[in-house]
């Protein structure tokens, strides 16, 4: 009787599980490195931001001051005011002019083929590469859009010597260089939709406009929100294009927060106060990016 009660409660207690030490190795291949030049940096930005420091020397701690002193500054809210307008040029041009090649190309007319690999060459192309082309198209006298302009009976227009037009100047460049990953994106959401659903829309009467608005877009709705939340992460982040097209110039009229988080780190060493900028860029990305996807959600 003792024998069967100790055989039975042995037999009840859990049986210790031996850990394999070679998946905490294959984690670790990824983990360290992500750690140690992803998560440390940010956190010791973070502390940056509340110091005095020009890379020469120890960091002095200053407290809130650099973030007070952001709030004030007028190059940060022109900054910030130009990546706005930046935001409501590049964004919807990209998402709207993405979805209407895609669907010329999933329509399968003809030189659909060539149209596929032109529209999405650009993204391949380095952002230097996209400022200097356009750098020469957007001459204002020896530019190819003043010369074709020109046949239309138009001034020559400065796109990038004249605070009015850079920012548009940029934009362009911008929107041909971000246009390629939008249309690879809404082509393979198109060609996801069962054919089965749009030709019954077809023998149920509906005409192009009614299948395209109550069958596709309804199909289109998450890689549209994908889309806006990418190429908006994307704009709030500019920057090769100002620093390569414009430096920012005329007047800071095209300049961007990370040009100028550039220019207070590596121009003037303002290491302290370009992070505090830095973590001002990140919360206004985060709050902007949570709100739009949440509207997307629910509206589109």
């Amino acid at each position: 009787m003792t024998m069967t009660t100790a055989q039975s409660s042995a037999g009840s207690m859990p049986e210790r599980r031996q850990t394999d030490g070679a998946g905490y190795v294959l984690v670790a291949f990824f983990a360290v490195p992500f750690f140690l030049f992803n998560i440390l940096p940010v956190l010791f930005g973070v502390y940056v931001s509340f110091t005095r420091w020009s890379i020469v020397g120890s960091p002095k701690w200053v407290g809130f001051s650099n973030y007070a002193t952001a709030f004030k500054d007028q190059w940060v809210a022109e900054a910030f005011r130009n990546v706005f307008l930046y935001g409501t040029i590049i964004v919807p041009s990209v998402t709207v002019l993405g979805l209407l090649f895609a669907l010329f190309v999933n329509k399968g007319y003809p030189l659909s083929g060539l149209a596929r690999t032109l529209f999405f060459a650009p993204t391949v192309v380095s952002a230097t590469v996209i400022g200097l082309v356009w750098v020469w198209m957007l001459d204002t006298q020896y530019g190819l859009i003043n010369y074709y302009l020109s046949f239309l009976g138009f001034d020559d227009v400065p796109w990038l010597t004249s605070t009015r037009w850079s920012l548009v100047g940029v934009s362009i460049a911008s929107i041909w260089w971000d246009l390629g990953l939008a249309f690879v994106l809404f082509l393979a959401a198109l060609q996801d939709i069962p054919g089965e659903i749009i030709d019954a829309a077809r023998v149920d009467g509906a005409g192009r406009w009614q299948r395209f608005r109550h069958v596709i877009l309804p199909h289109l709705r998450p890689v549209i929100s994908m889309v806006v939340t990418l190429q908006l992460i994307a704009t709030l982040r500019i920057f090769s294009q100002v620093y390569v097209m414009t430096n920012g110039g005329p007047a800071s009229s095209s300049s961007s927060p990370i040009h100028y988080i550039y220019n207070l780190a590596i121009v003037r060493n303002l290491f302290g106060y370009a992070a505090a900028v830095s973590l001002l860029l990140f919360a206004l990305i985060l709050a902007i990016t949570v709100v739009q996807r949440f509207l997307l959600r629910e509206r589109v």
